[in-house]
Formats: structure tokens, C-alpha cells, sequence
């Protein structure tokens, strides 16, 4: 599509210059060129997705704010609402990858003070190319420590998260980060504009360039030149000013100052202002120079579209002014009334005396032209590739544990060990399980789990995104809570493809159908499109990542993911499919787009209510979700002091050796009692067999032809493959 220039980079497509001139009657200047070209770009307007958005199931009986602003906000107990949002920084992750995804943090935990909520938790699902480059080792080491950094600093635990490595991810890594906040229902504030004549006051960091474009370059492909290119794109952060303008904001909507309130992200100055007073039925009018501004001979361009980090913006009654730059000060932040809203629904931009802007506020924020591109399905593979088998390992003891120390199945310490998890005095459950928990009352606690299936999801995007939802639901129930509501961050390549588009189009039917049968409204999320490199030729696999935030009452203790005591009975939750396609043990074969990719099974709702009902009854010791590596690698994952003997020959009817240990068929899950026969009654028809028991040291495994022990060390050597890399990095 051809482009037109604004400051010498081709970036607004002509059509949209078209309909902008036809709507305004007259050719744009620069400023409102860049208005336009921020406001409608992918990131912003969700151009291409937001007809496919429209089939998620958004309301539901504890959804009291949807989609729609900064964060979401649901119900809770004894006065309490949660707030809830997931966000992307994935192209400025990959220029600059310290700051690009400390900023991602930064960003996520101000759309939740936005809201007059306190941030309580965070969750970073990520996606690295391989380790065996310098450049992807460099990437992931950074971008952990820019998340560490700045979390830590700001007092925000980083209670869950997930890390996937796959070589289609060189060159594009994925940055998602999930935040949680906690206030009153009395407390909840809206980006919605109240009143005409009310002030707007800017309050925060100074505006720097730095961020200039930035909603415009996410929504763009990265090319080989990116990091020197697009490194003004990316925004720098200061974590300590960001917990002055989180106490600073917090007080002052408590005392009442603040009428509507948004964060400044994506398009700056420009995004905020224009949203705010467009979501109340108002227009703007912005004077410029008035902003508080950190670099000389700024202009009105780069003031009002810089992504500068840690500001906010108020709508303020003009007699609360005074008050609030009071505030301010008191918290040595910067500070200025810089507009006002207007009953004519007009954004309007005045600099040094000069009308620089002048655009229908309504058209700039909601009059981007929508659609659904075309798509097309992938060829059909050949039929080989699907039904072929690989030969059974000629060890199978060392494909085990090479599949254990595969960098997906080790032990991710080496990167949460570097997060504070127990900041705020709230987590019962740290990093590391299926699920991590956090205190709310004494009585109730909320339940967070994330992430993806991304290799399964390339092959069948339906499917995968359909399981990905049964599995964070599962994470949920072994811990005995019952799901609130789910947010995602759908990242794909460039949508302007037919192949792609077909891939988000599935992805999103397959996270609504599984999301509509757990019942679980999705209350908000991101579109990061054009995730491909010029520099790898390729595009990311498709990773539709979600979080899930569940509720969970504390009347029995919480089942462990280890195994806790010797002599109890080893259950087995769900039914074992021959469905291999996407499997960890595929990628380790080499065969990483062979074979079919697993289905959800039409019990597998049932599967999760009687593993949470089961939980919740007290009956359960220890519980732990199956999912990558399969049965094998959950049984080694729940091996430490306790270890454990089992027997394989009952489940593996029509089944393979290698299906049976390394299947990923969603929504299974192992449980240990000491009460089989009571929990077996619990699930009744369901699938559900005793497998093995707790006991001894290391695992044994027998099946049918085969008998196989595993020491602790060996199994610890394994799980510890990735801390050994990074701590030789």
C-alpha cells in the first residue's frame, strides 16, 4: 500500500490519507498527520482484529468494567474489586532490550493505578529465539533483567510467569506482562471525561523525545537496521519516579481530585488526551508548551506524540487545580495544566499562540476504517508428516532426560530468582508451581497462571488456542480456584498476509469457544501484530498468550506441586490421546511441524471441575497440571525429597511407549492421596486411574516392555540445564 511521508519516513498509508483529507476538507498538517498515523496505527485501533474481538464473550456476573479502558474490573469479596490488564512490548524489547521491556512493566502497572487500583501482582509470559546465539542470549538476559529491575524497584511481585524458546522467535522476542490490582469498588475510577470546562492536568515525568512514534513503530516489522534505527522508539524508564506517581496518583483520587484519569502510553500525549475526552462525549483542547518538558526546542509534534514514560493525566474540576499541583509537589514530580475540555467535540492543539491542530475528536479516536483482511489456510501437509510415527528412542532413558533438560521443561530459577515475590507480604504460593497465590482476605485469595501453546497452535491454531485456554484453567484448579476472568496478548506476524490472518482468525475462535465453556468472560487484552524480522526472514508462531485470574478460598491448605509424603496413591486426571503434533518430544526429534496437534476432548470441562472439586475437599496432597513434556515430564516435576514408583502398562492400551510418557493431550492432571478410593468416587465415570504411589528417592517407571529409574541427581541435573547455562553467561 502506498505510504506518505512524515519526517522522512514512509509510514501513512495513502488510503487513510485519502479518507482523512475527504473528512477534513483540506490536506492535514504534519502534527495531525502524526495524530492520525499513531491513533491508526495497528497498536492503537486494532484495525484488523477488532471485528474478530467482537466474538469474545466479554460480561459476566462479576465483570463490572469490561474491555474498553486502561484495565478491567471485577467483583470480589468483602468490598474489594481486582483490576486486570495484559499488555505487549515486543518491538521495543528487541531494539533495547533492558529498557524495552522494563517499560512493558511500567506501562501495564500504570494502566492499573489508572483505575484507582494498587498494583499487587505481575506476570510475564516471554518468548526468546534458542539460546545458542550471542544475540538471543544477550536478548534473554536483559530483557529478565529489565522486567527484575524495574518490578523490584517499584514494590510490584512478579508472582508467574512462562519462558519459550523456539528459533522462529530470533529476531522478534515476545514481551507480554499481566498486572493485578486491588482497591474498594468506591475507589474505581474511569477514563471516561465528566464534565466540559473541567482542567486537564499532566502530571509525572517530564516529556522527553524518547518513545516518539512508538505506537506506530509496533505496529511495523523489525529489519535488520532496527536497533540503531528505532532505538529513539523506545522509551526509557525510571522505575523510582514510576512509585511516586503510583502513591501520588493513589492519594489523589482517594481525596477526590481526580474525575477521570488516563495513563500516557501508546501515542503519548496525544492518545491520552484525545481518548479521555472522547470517551465522555467531550473534545480537548491542549496547549502545548505548557507541558513540562525535559529537552529544549521540543515542538508541538514531538510534545504531544512522545512516549515519555511515568505521566499521567487528570481531569480536574477547575477549583481542585491548586489542590493537586500541591500533590505534586509534595511527591517532587512534575506537574502542569496543560487544556481543558470542551462541549464542541474538537481536538484541538495550541502551540505558542498558534492552532496547530484542529481535527472532529470523534473521527481521530474512532474513525479508523475496520475490517477483516483476507485469509486463506495453509496448504494441506503432506499426509506423510501427519501420520509417519518416529521410531521409538533406542534409549529411552536419555531421550527422557534430554527432553527434561530441554530449556522449555528446565527449571526457570535462574530467572525468578532474580524477581521479588514477596513484596506487599501477600503471596502464599511463590514462582516456580502451576499456579502462584496471593492473599486477599483472610477468608479468600486469587489464583494467577499464564502463558501459551505456541508449537501445537502453529499446526492447528483452534486447537492450540482452545487448549491454551483449558490449560491455565487447569493451573487454576489444582490449586482449587475457580476462574474470574481472562485477558490475552494475541502475537502474530503481519496480518496483511492471507496465511496469517487465518491463523489469528482461528486463534480467536479457539480462545472464545474454550473460554465460553469454562465459562470465564474475557475482560481485555492486546493485538501485537507484524511480529516478523527481515533479518530471520520469518514470522513468530502464532501465540495467542493469555492470563487467567481466579478466586480461591482458604478452608483446606493448598495442594503442593511436589510430592509431599511417602505411601500415597499417584492418580491420573484425563484421558491420553496419540496426538503428538507440537509435542516438546517432536521438537526434540526434529520434527517440530509433524504429526497432529491435540484436541481438547469434549470431557475435558469436566475434567477441570473435578480436579478443582477434588482439591477443594481437602483430599488432595499434592497436584500438578500436565502439559509440555506430558506425563513423564510432570512426574519428574513433582519428584524431590519424595520421589515415586510407577506403573504405565494400565494406560497405555492402543497406546505407544513414547505416547504414553510424552503426550500433551490438554487438561490432564496428576493427584496424590492418601485416600484413593475416596477421591476416585469424587470423579465417578470420568477417566481416572491409580498409577502409581509416593516413595523413595529419584522415579521408577515400568511399562510394558521397559523399566527405567531416575536418581534425584539425575533428575536435578536436568531440570537445572538453563540455571547451569545463565550462570556461565
Amino acid at each position: 500500500m502506498p505510504k506518505a511521508k512524515i519526517r522522512g519516513k514512509a509510514m501513512l498509508p495513502e488510503e487513510d490519507l485519502k479518507i482523512i483529507k475527504e473528512k477534513l476538507g483540506r490536506e492535514p498538517n504534519l502534527l495531525e498527520q502524526g495524530c492520525f498515523l499513531n491513533m491508526w496505527s495497528e497498536h492503537c485501533s486494532y484495525r484488523s482484529s477488532a471485528p474478530l474481538l467482537k466474538t469474545f464473550t466479554t460480561t459476566g456476573e462479576n465483570v463490572l468494567i469490561g474491555p474498553g479502558d486502561d484495565a478491567a474490573i471485577l467483583k470480589f469479596e468483602d468490598g474489594y474489586v481486582l483490576a486486570l490488564a495484559m499488555e505487549s512490548h515486543n518491538h521495543p524489547s528487541y531494539v533495547d532490550p533492558y529498557n524495552g521491556a522494563a517499560t512493558g512493566v511500567g506501562g501495564i502497572v500504570r494502566d492499573i493505578i489508572s483505575m484507582g487500583a494498587r498494583p499487587i501482582a505481575l506476570m510475564d509470559p516471554l518468548y526468546f529465539g534458542t539460546l545458542d546465539t550471542p544475540k538471543n542470549l544477550y536478548l534473554f538476559e536483559h530483557i529478565i533483567k529489565g522486567i527484575s529491575g524495574y518490578g523490584n524497584c517499584i514494590g510490584v511481585p512478579v508472582l508467574r510467569g512462562e519462558t519459550f524458546f523456539d528459533k522462529r522467535y530470533s529476531g522478534n522476542p515476545l514481551v507480554n506482562v499481566v498486572c493485578v490490582g486491588l482497591c474498594k469498588e468506591t475507589e474505581v475510577i474511569t477514563s471516561n471525561a465528566q464534565a466540559s470546562g473541567n482542567r486537564l492536568v499532566l502530571v509525572g515525568s517530564s516529556t522527553g523525545r524518547d518513545g516518539l512514534g512508538g505506537a506506530s513503530f509496533a505496529s511495523r516489522d523489525l529489519s535488520e537496521a532496527s536497533e540503531a534505527e528505532d532505538r529513539p522508539s523506545v522509551q526509557v524508564g525510571d522505575p523510582y519516579t514510576e512509585k511516586l506517581v503510583i502513591e501520588m496518583t493513589l492519594e489523589a483520587i482517594k481525596k477526590g481530585y481526580v474525575k477521570s484519569c488516563r495513563d500516557l502510553g501508546a501515542a503519548g500525549l496525544g492518545g491520552a488526551s484525545s481518548e479521555l475526552a472522547s470517551k465522555g462525549g467531550l473534545g480537548a483542547h491542549i496547549i502545548a508548551e505548557k507541558v513540562p518538558q525535559r529537552e529544549p526546542n521540543m515542538d508541538a509534534y514531538e510534545i504531544l506524540l512522545a512516549e515519555s514514560q511515568e505521566r499521567m493525566l487528570f481531569e480536574v474540576a477547575p477549583e481542585d487545580v491548586k489542590a493537586i499541583l500541591a500533590l505534586v509537589e509534595k511527591y517532587d514530580l512534575n506537574g502542569a495544566d496543560i487544556g481543558y475540555l470542551t462541549e464542541e467535540k474538537t481536538y484541538c492543539v495550541e502551540f505558542r499562540g498558534e492552532t496547530v491542530a484542529e481535527i472532529p475528536i470523534d473521527f481521530l479516536t474512532g474513525g479508523v476504517p475496520c475490517f477483516e483482511r483476507p485469509s486463506k489456510a495453509p496448504g494441506a501437509k503432506k499426509e506423510e508428516s501427519k501420520s509417519c510415527k518416529p521410531e521409538l528412542p533406542k534409549d529411552l532413558k536419555q531421550t527422557i532426560l534430554a527432553l527434561l533438560a530441554s530449556h522449555n521443561l528446565a527449571s526457570k530459577e535462574w530467572i525468578y530468582s532474580q524477581y521479588d515475590h514477596e513484596v506487599q507480604l501477600r503471596t502464599v504460593v511463590k514462582p516456580g508451581e502451576d499456579a502462584g497465590v496471593l492473599k486477599i482476605t483472610d477468608q479468600y485469595g486469587i489464583a494467577l497462571s499464564c502463558g501459551c501453546q505456541p508449537s501445537p497452535t502453529l499446526l492447528d491454531p483452534y486447537e492450540g488456542a482452545k487448549a491454551t485456554v483449558y490449560e491455565n484453567a487447569m493451573n487454576l484448579a489444582v490449586k482449587g480456584a475457580e476462574p474470574l476472568a481472562l485477558v490475552n496478548c494475541l502475537n502474530f506476524g503481519n496480518p496483511e498476509r492471507p496465511e496469517i490472518y487465518w491463523q489469528i482468525k482461528q486463534a480467536v475462535l479457539g480462545l472464545g469457544d474454550g473460554a465460553r465453556e469454562l465459562s470465564i468472560p474475557v475482560v481485555g487484552g492486546n493485538v501485537s501484530l507484524y511480529n516478523e524480522s527481515d533479518e530471520y526472514k520469518t514470522a513468530i508462531p502464532p501465540t495467542p498468550s493469555i492470563g487467567v485470574l481466579g478466586k480461591l478460598e482458604f478452608s483446606v491448605p493448598l495442594p503442593s506441586s511436589k510430592f509431599k509424603e511417602e505411601g500415597e496413591s499417584i492418580l491420573l486426571i484425563g484421558d491420553t490421546k496419540p496426538e503428538m503434533g507440537g509435542s516438546e518430544y517432536y521438537t526434540l526429534l526434529g520434527k517440530e511441524e509433524a504429526g497432529i496437534a491435540p484436541k481438547v476432548s469434549a470431557s475435558a470441562l469436566e475434567w477441570v471441575t473435578a480436579v478443582r472439586e477434588a482439591v477443594k475437599s481437602g483430599k488432595v496432597s499434592s497436584a500438578h497440571d500436565l502439559s509440555l513434556g506430558g506425563l513423564v515430564a510432570g512426574l519428574a516435576k513433582m519428584c524431590g525429597p519424595v520421589g515415586a514408583e510407577v506403573k504405565l502398562a494400565e494406560i497405555s492400551s492402543g497406546l505407544r511407549t513414547d505416547e504414553v510418557l510424552f503426550a500433551e493431550t490438554p487438561a490432564r492432571a496428576l493427584l496424590t492421596t492418601k485416600e484413593p478410593d475416596a477421591v476416585l468416587a469424587l470423579f465417578g465415570a470420568l477417566p481416572c486411574s491409580v498409577i502409581g504411589k509416593t516413595g523413595g528417592e529419584g522415579l521408577k517407571l515400568k511399562g510394558k516392555d521397559f523399566e527405567i529409574s531416575f536418581s534425584r541427581e539425575e533428575l536435578l541435573k536436568a531440570d537445572e540445564s538453563l540455571t547451569r547455562l545463565m550462570r556461565k553467561a
